[in-house]
């Protein structure tokens, strides 16, 4: 994939949304901004790890638990 070039699955979340949106300007699209922000986290996610040496599976669970909603507390 090119240095700017978006993923698939960016370009189609982007994709329905602009299209609710197009059809039905009124319409809710609280799930499809979501789906549109987790599919830039993932693209972005894996540039990162992509860059990366490879992790060791301590790391990776750390990490892991980054993205559970009860690791905040």
């Amino acid at each position: 994939m090119a240095k700017n070039a978006i993923s698939k699955p960016v370009a189609e979340s982007r994709s329905r949304l602009g299209a609710k949106r197009r059809w039905n300007p009124d319409a809710d699209v609280t799930e499809e901004r979501r789906e549109l922000k987790a599919a830039l986290l993932e693209a972005h996610i894996k540039k990162v790890v992509d860059s990366l040496p490879p992790l060791s599976d301590e790391q990776r669970a750390k990490l892991a638990l980054l993205l559970r909603p009860e690791a905040g507390a």
